[in-house]
Formats: structure tokens, sequence, C-alpha cells
């Protein structure tokens, strides 16, 4: 798969100090769906706004399918279509005017088949001549969704796209994402909703005080860091964990009626088989077994408090 978004050794450093970016390395696959996460004043929205050409950067470059954003800013700006976190919409001007505008900007001709596509994937083609201004809060964020898509782009970024908004909208976006995937086009999503990122996402970026600590393919990543759950509820709660049991890094919960086991997900020798055989010696019964898979979530919280204790 060859690369659309190519970023070396970027940087960026504003004039009161404020290291916003250390240098990041990043290549981004054409038609692949990126998950950029961190938590709030990582970096993300910096990257991105660097990418897009609203923030100048301190240092390297950055190629968007072979066009350099500060060289050939015309060419590449017309590949990148962004969806900020925030609205910013002339009220006053109609859906259908403002997001034929947005395609003009970027020196597009006219395709009103295209807009009306766009409009009717959004379910904004009924609103069309309706004024942004009269527009719900979850309807003026597929109107940003629309103006970003309406000159065609080819790389996608999505900047917390779904933050605040109803459940219809996003089932409405990640169905057009992965529409938009199927055409080619290249997706960078920041989110909250770790959830999103688990299910649609190709690949996974962690980013950490500017740092991008971690990027990975999202199923080796939870292959590489994942961990298994085992509950085991117990028929008597136990008040402590006998020392005969100490091979295994357990916890008691649930006021001592249920022992927790963690062990690796991919490890051959779990350990499960010899602790339930230790348990029937013991004569602690059980009735009955759980197990649980770590989830992205659980992954990225690791990720980030394990760099935060070493920077320690």
């Amino acid at each position: 798969m060859s690369t659309i978004l190519s970023i070396k050794n970027l940087s960026k450093t504003y004039a009161s100090g404020l290291t916003a970016l250390k240098p990041i390395n990043l290549d981004i696959r054409q038609g692949e769906i990126f998950a950029l996460l961190g938590p709030n004043g990582a970096g993300k929205t910096t990257l991105i706004s660097i990418v897009c050409g609203i923030v100048t950067p301190s240092g390297g470059s950055v190629l968007a399918d072979g066009h350099d954003i500060v060289r050939d800013y015309r060419a590449a700006r017309m590949k990148i279509g962004l969806v900020p976190q925030e609205l910013a919409t002339d009220s006053f001007e109609s859906v259908l005017a403002t997001v034929r505008f947005s395609r003009g900007l970027f020196g597009r001709k006219p395709d009103e088949a295209h807009i009306e596509r766009v409009l009717r994937d959004l379910s904004l083609w009924e609103k069309r001549n309706d004024r942004i201004m009269t527009l719900s809060g979850g309807m003026k964020r597929r109107v940003m969704i629309a103006k970003a898509l309406a000159h065609e782009p080819r790389i996608l970024f999505l900047d917390e796209p779904t933050a605040g908004v109803d459940v219809e909208l996003r089932r409405d976006m990640w169905a057009l994402v992965r529409r938009l995937r199927e055409q080619g086009v290249t997706v960078i999503l920041t989110t909250h909703y770790i959830e999103e990122a688990e299910e649609m996402a190709d690949r996974v970026g962690v980013i950490r005080k500017g740092e991008l600590i971690v990027v990975e393919e999202k199923d080796a990543l939870m292959r590489k860091l994942g961990k298994k759950q085992l509950t085991i509820q117990l028929k008597d709660a136990l008040t402590e964990i006998p020392a005969t049991l100490g091979a295994w890094p357990l916890e008691l919960a649930s006021a001592g009626s249920e022992l927790i086991y963690r062990f690796d997900a991919k490890a051959e020798d779990t350990g499960i088989p010899p602790l339930l055989r230790q348990l029937h010696e013991l004569g602690i019964a059980y009735k009955d077994l759980n197990t649980q898979e770590s989830s992205l979530e659980d992954i990225f919280v690791s990720l980030v408090s394990t760099r935060t204790e070493a920077a320690a």
C-alpha cells in the first residue's frame, strides 16, 4: 500500500518556548483509517493544524500525495479535507451555498451531482435551502463534514468529529467513513470515543506531550499489549489469598467473593489449568469462570500512564 501522507521530523515550538510537538515521523497509507489518540493537550490538533496549513511548523516537512505543504501549498491543500472540532460556518448562508462555496475555494469546477451526493449521504438534502443558523448542533456538524468533502479530498482529517453529537449522526458518519475508504480516501481521525477507534481504525498512533510514542497496526497492538483477565467467582468468600497460590498474581475482589487473575493473552502457557487444580486441592470451590480481554482503551491508558511514570 503506497504512502499518501509523509511526515518527517515535524516539530512546533511557540515563541513562548512551549514545545507543542517534538520531531514527528509518520507515514500514512493510502486508503487506510488511522486513529490518532492522546490525552487533551497532547498535540493532536497541533499536528493536524500544521498538515492542513493552519499552523506553521518550526521544522520538518510534510508531503500530501507528493506535494509539499509549504512549497506547493495550493496543490497539497486540494488533497486535504478537514472537519475541525469547532463549528465554524457562515450562519446566514444556506447549506447548499456554503458547501458550493467550499468547493470553489479549492479551485474545483462546479459539480452539482457531487454536492447532491454529499448532502444526501449526510441527510442534509432536505435542509439544503435552510440557513445554517436555523439548524441544530448535530445538523451543523453535518454541514462541516459536507464542506470538508465538497472538493473531493483524498485525505480527510476528522478532529473529534463525534464529540457531543447524537447517536444517529455518529452512525451516519461512520457509515460514510467506510464508504469513503472503499473509494480510496484516507481518513485520519482523533477521538475520545476509543471504542470507535477500536471498531474503525486499521492503525493506531498514540501521542503524549507532543511525542508520538507508538504507531502500530490495531490488531497487532492489541495482540502485543493486550491482557486477558480471568474472574473466578467463589462459592464461599475468602478473607485473604492462601500463600500456596503465590505463584499466580491474584487479586481478591467483590468482598472476597472473586479471584482476579490477569495473564498474557498471547502466551502458550496461561497458567490457568494448574491454578484451577490448586484451588481444587485447597478445597476452594467456585461457581463460575469468566474471561475478558483488554480493550484498546485499556491499552491506551496503560501506554500513557507508563510513559508518565517513566518521565517522572
